[in-house]
């Protein structure tokens, strides 16, 4: 008996759907386009091959299967969210707006045309829209997937990242081995500084999938963030084996290279990413920071001109070109990079680190927004680790000192007596270390001094202030800051319920986490107040601490330093970056004022020579009358010092360490005392020492003062004198005293924290 017609189309129906479902797609297509033969109206037919089309890439021709589905049945709202998400890969988004419109109004309860139109809207930017249909599709199906996945990755772009984390959450609720909602929850706890957790997200993905390349990549980065340095560089290795080609990957691993060290490695890796990606902005530049780091300055500034013709907006570029120029003394682009920089920090945009920006422009006002622009991109405020809760403090105030620099460097050489004279009965004394590893006199001295010295280099910030906070650390105080080296991070995440900027970095944080800053009424004056982020301690004498143990070699000769015979010595050993062309201008005027005289210099590297001598031929001095020393081991550093007549001071950053060096060794020091803190920090050590007779106030007299000293001999031994008669009864190397006025600072500040109040500022 012959079968009817229809029961044959509907079981051959069911076997092209189950061919379909197989993946046997060219087998089931055969049927579907038999029955249409037969039937051409047929409507599963129709829509079957409609998205069989679609699946194989043939998206014109799916449409028009969808249009003659949707003719046989326009009620149907799959044909048309079919025929939507056809227009979809064809990029008519309108057009397949429209589609997912009338198969909502026909079936309000269809969760895959919800999604479907929400998946359209994110692709528009409508992200409200978008989110608001993600949620109908979850509504309706609880159990569907795809549109958590979807809200997370259209919250992740809208960089609401703890939105975002949930939606993923809610994806592995219902699909634990989803390895996308793995690796993106991890990008968005990075974003977050949740690093921890961030690396369990990517290790959950790379166990399901080990070969795919971007997960080691992301892992590196994190890896990085926690300091687990040798960790993320295999991570990237691991990246780099599976996608050899990966020019990020490859300039990743270089700057992780860069922290370990190892500079001419880092440079192999860079040169890789732009052999692999010519066009790579990135690459180059940290191409050119890592030649600037071994004095191949000429190279480093061609990478940077790249870098500023490939992005010209890249972000803090003007500054970092400037600051490899200012090391090398360089100043071809002085007079339009600068103007340009404050321009750009005036405008609120990211051209300059606030440490390059304090050498170049004397303006509180400006330093401050500089500051701010940083804070904000690089350590914004984290409250991960949660408020700290009050707690009393019955006995000894725990005292937190951070730095990276507990080791043969200016800081430490300024700080160790004080560490030592702390007072036991009211402090305890916690150090948090973070720098290179080194066995150096200085930093065994500092391990001696403190009552705990934590080694904290492989710990994240977070890890960092977590560390802290467990240890009830009542003040932290950052002598680090901005500088290099320096982890602000730390402060962000609030590592103690009071944070103090302290010695390391001449100027404003720019941050809400920092509370006070260490100043004195010198360095910071009530017109420059408002331009700081931080309370003012105001210390009675002067901000800056000093060693008394400090031991000076025999006198260095002029002979030893090849200085001639007789003449004036004008000298000035701050780093060659402080050193404008202004400052320099000034000097060879002085010069050309005083007949015989030269200027002795530190140079780090012949670079520096060659610029200063071509610029001083140009102002018609002779060359050969600049004198550049070399590194000295301490002793005999701080002797050189005494083979001088007068140091010369920079504007608008001041010799700091130097200064007092030079006055502890007994050399006067002229200054010309700025608007900000940076340049004000001579004057404050001159005002302290009590020689203020040395601080001149405009360019001129700075000039006048030099050139009176240098043909006054009377004049200069009378202020050598006093020098030496207050170097030990004044209060600027008087640090018994600075301890006792710092440590009534912590106490006052605590107190008030004690008492709920806020931070407030301090004058003792």
């Amino acid at each position: 008996m012959t079968q009817p017609a229809e029961t044959r189309i509907a079981e051959r129906l069911a076997r092209a759907q189950a061919l379909h479902q197989q993946g046997q797609s060219a087998s089931a297509r055969l049927i579907y386009e038999e029955i249409l033969d037969a039937q051409p109206e047929r409507f599963e037919a129709l829509n079957a091959l409609g998205v069989l089309a679609g699946q194989a890439g043939d998206l014109s021709q799916a449409v028009q299967y969808f249009d003659r589905a949707i003719t046989v049945q326009p009620g149907n709202s799959g044909a048309h969210c079919n025929r939507g998400l056809a227009l979809k890969q064809l990029k008519e988004l309108d057009a397949a707006l429209a589609c997912f419109d009338r198969a909502i109004a026909l079936d309000p309860k269809s969760a895959i045309a919800h999604y479907s139109r929400a998946e359209a809207y994110k692709d528009l930017g409508r992200i409200d829209e978008a989110l608001a249909d993600y949620e109908a599709a979850t509504g309706i199906n609880p159990g569907f997937v795809h549109p958590y996945y979807g809200r997370g990755v259209v919250l992740q772009r809208s960089a609401r990242a703890e939105a975002a984390i949930a939606s993923y959450d809610q994806v592995l609720r219902i699909k634990p081995d989803h390895f996308d909602a793995h690796l993106n929850r991890g990008v968005c706890l990075f974003s977050l500084g949740k690093y921890t957790e961030a690396l369990a997200s990517l290790e959950q993905a790379i166990a399901l999938r080990p070969k795919q390349a971007p997960a080691y990549l992301l892992r590196g980065n994190v890896l990085k963030e926690l300091h687990r340095l040798e960790a993320a560089l295999a991570s990237y290795d691991q990246a780099i084996a599976i996608a050899p080609g990966d020019a990020e990957t490859h300039c990743a691993r270089g700057t992780v290279l860069l922290l370990l060290g190892s500079v001419e490695a880092a440079l192999v890796s860079f040169d890789r990413a732009i052999a692999i990606k010519p066009d790579y902005a990135d690459a180059y530049y940290h191409r050119a920071f890592s030649l600037r780091m071994i004095n191949r300055f000429a190279e480093a500034g061609a990478d940077y001109k790249v870098v500023a013709r490939l992005a010209p907006d890249f972000e803090f570029l003007p500054g970092t070109r400037m600051e490899a120029s200012q090391h090398a003394c360089d100043w071809t682009e002085f007079d339009t990079l600068v103007p340009e920089i404050v321009a750009g920090v005036e405008s609120g945009r990211r051209v300059s680190h606030p440490l390059i920006f304090i050498a170049l422009v004397d303006s509180a006002r400006l330093q401050h927004k500089a500051a701010r622009i940083w804070a904000d991109y690089a350590c914004p405020a984290r409250d991960s680790l949660g408020t700290i809760a009050p707690r009393a403090r019955p006995g000894k105030l725990r005292l937190g000192y951070f730095s990276a620099d507990f080791r043969e460097h200016p800081i430490a050489r300024l700080l160790s007596e004080l560490i030592e004279l702390h007072d036991r009965s009211r402090f305890e004394i916690i150090a948090f270390a973070f720098g290179p590893r080194t066995e150096d006199e200085l930093h065994q001295r500092l391990t001696r001094a403190f009552d705990r010295f934590i080694d904290v280099r492989e710990k994240s910030p977070g890890e960092i202030a977590s560390l802290a906070r467990s240890l009830d650390v009542d003040i932290a105080v950052d002598l680090g800051g901005y500088s290099y080296d320096s982890r602000p991070s730390i402060f962000a995440y609030r590592a103690a319920p009071v944070q103090v900027s302290y010695l390391g970095y001449l100027g404003t944080m720019g941050a809400s986490y920092i509370d006070y800053i260490v100043a004195d009424h010198t360095i910071i004056t009530a017109h420059t107040e408002c331009h700081f982020t931080e309370k003012i301690i105001y210390l009675p004498d002067t901000f800056q601490v000093n060693d008394r143990k400090r031991h000076i070699a025999e006198d260095c000769t002029r002979q030893d330093l090849g200085l001639p015979p007789s003449g004036f010595v004008f000298c000035c050993f701050n780093t060659s970056y402080k050193i404008v062309p202004s400052t320099f201008g000034r000097w060879m005027r002085i010069l050309n004022k005083v007949p015989g005289s030269v200027l002795l210099l530190y140079a780090a590297h012949e670079t520096v020579e060659v610029h200063l001598r071509a610029y001083a031929s140009r102002q018609g001095v002779d060359p050969q009358r600049l004198i550049f020393g070399k590194f000295l081991p301490p002793s005999k550093y701080l002797a050189r010092y005494r083979a001088a007549d007068l140091f010369l001071d920079t504007l608008p950053y001041n010799g700091g360490t130097t200064a007092s060096d030079a006055l502890w060794a007994g050399l006067p020091v002229l200054t010309l005392a700025g608007e900000s803190l940076a340049s004000r920090v001579a004057a404050s050590l001159l005002t302290a020492i009590g020689l203020p007779e040395l601080i001149a106030s405009t360019q001129q007299r700075y000039e006048e003062l030099a050139i009176e000293l240098a043909l006054d001999p009377q004049r200069l031994a009378q202020i050598r004198g006093k020098l030496r008669d207050n170097r030990l009864s004044s209060p600027l190397f008087d640090t018994p005293r600075f301890a006792r006025n710092l440590e009534a600072a912590y106490t006052a500040i605590h107190a008030r924290y004690e008492a709920g109040l806020p931070p407030d500022h301090i004058n003792l």
